[in-house]
């Protein structure tokens, strides 16, 4: 992880360099797992020497250079014999060789596309390929990715683990796959750009509500993807389903960084030029044959940016496409929104009801967000008592410190305006 204490512009070039350099050097020594090491290790040494010697003029090239010597004393260390035979019958002093080969490796092909497709070795489980991806690409910590998935730290960190050990055992199969094996990992790698998004957009950690380089670099590598796979429509959709979510980044604080809802947020601030291009986006992807989660997700994403406000949007039809996306993922998750939805259009009582359904899933990870939910409904219908119940609950689940702190202040003016009515009974 990327230490946030670091100088902006040295975060992104770190953050936008490393599964770069990572890539170039697993195609190269098929070691994923000595490259990965060699590669944070590097990572360390630019955020050590950096912010004092300065940024160097090819900082890709010096990451690869740095994470190139370090696998090669490793290897020395662990083959010392066999090291020591070439350098006797070598012309070139080794570190010269390794300074070459990095300069020939640090050339203009991205490698980041290749190394999510490499990352998704069929050795793995779907779930082991999006787990290791999400660590060595996507950048996210095992507690990130844990919550993505909705299950303990522990858990998430022994798959990761086993999931390294598989690819170090497959090692020799560890390449670029073919275009045939490339479809066959498609729907893992967009889960992975997928949930990179997710991150970005609302932070799960931290006192930040968005993440725009882990966004941000989410949408690059899709539009890379999309550039690849034009024709087709979940590719399309998930390009579409970031834009159009995306469009609404600048609203979603206020001047204080404080999270504003959906409902409340300045709707002058969504960005239109991206809006427009992802609805264009998702119509192509619709016209291409039978819509899949990304393309619902994504049109429900553009029913909320073609409302002028809540009360003007389209909730009916929200309602339909959840439906739809419950046929197709009926995980806690879209059960959570849906309900929302239906509270929408039912009523709060209905959406109550329907959280109610979701009391006892087995996926409890993401119980401040029923609170959370419960208590917006709550307030909705003028249960304060019980809301600010609901909203403190909710801030004691939540690792986002931005997120605990709107659900305290949620709670906090509530009960304000409790007091107020209070007040002005006696």
């Amino acid at each position: 992880m990327i230490s946030p204490t670091l100088d902006e512009t040295i975060q992104h070039l770190l953050r936008d360099s490393t599964p770069q350099v990572l890539g170039i050097l697993v195609r190269r020594y098929r070691d994923f797992a000595g490259c990965e090491d060699a590669v944070q290790e590097a990572v360390i040494a630019a955020a050590t020497q950096w912010p004092s010697q300065g940024v160097p003029e090819n900082p890709r090239g010096w990451l690869i250079k740095v994470a190139t010597r370090r696998l090669t004393d490793q290897v020395r260390a662990d083959t010392a014999r066999r090291l020591r035979e070439q350098l006797v019958v070598s012309l070139v002093p080794a570190d010269e060789q390794i300074a070459h080969a990095a300069d020939r490796l640090a050339g203009d092909h991205d490698d980041t596309l290749d190394l999510y497709f490499m990352c998704c070795h069929p050795a793995l489980t779907p779930a082991s390929q999006i787990a290791l991806t999400l660590r060595a690409v996507g950048g996210l910590t095992t507690a990130e990715i844990a919550r993505a998935f909705m299950v303990p730290e522990s858990t998430m960190a022994q798959r990761v683990s086993r999931a390294k050990h598989t690819v170090k055992s497959a090692g020799a199969s560890f390449e670029v796959p073919t275009a045939t094996e490339q479809l066959e990992r498609l729907p893992a790698v967009l889960s992975v750009l997928y949930l990179t998004f997710n991150e970005g957009y609302a932070a799960t950690s931290g006192r930040d509500v968005l993440r725009v380089d882990l966004s941000n670099e989410a949408i690059r590598v899709t539009r890379m993807l999309a550039q690849a796979l034009p024709r087709n429509p979940e590719v399309t959709g998930l390009l579409a389903l970031m834009l159009l979510t995306d469009a609404r980044r600048r609203a979603r604080t206020d001047g204080h960084g404080i999270l504003v809802p959906l409902d409340e947020q300045d709707r002058s601030q969504w960005d239109r030029d991206t809006i427009a291009e992802g609805l264009r986006l998702l119509n192509a992807a619709l016209a291409r044959g039978p819509a899949g989660a990304y393309q619902i997700q994504a049109a429900i994403a553009a029913l909320h940016d073609e409302a002028s406000s809540t009360e003007t949007t389209d909730w009916p039809q929200i309602l339909a496409l959840y439906d739809l996306l419950l046929r197709i993922q009926p995980t806690p998750m879209v059960r959570l929104s849906r309900a929302i939805a239906v509270a929408m259009v039912e009523g709060a009582a209905a959406g109550l009801a329907a959280l109610d359904l979701l009391e006892h899933e087995a996926l409890l990870t993401s119980r401040y967000r029923l609170d959370a939910a419960r208590g917006h409904l709550l307030e909705r219908q003028g249960h304060s008592d019980a809301a600010i119940a609901h909203y403190r609950r909710a801030a004691t689940g939540t690792t986002s410190t931005a997120e605990r702190h709107y659900l305290m202040l949620r709670a906090a003016r509530l009960a304000d305006s409790v007091s107020g009515r209070a007040r002005g009974l006696r």
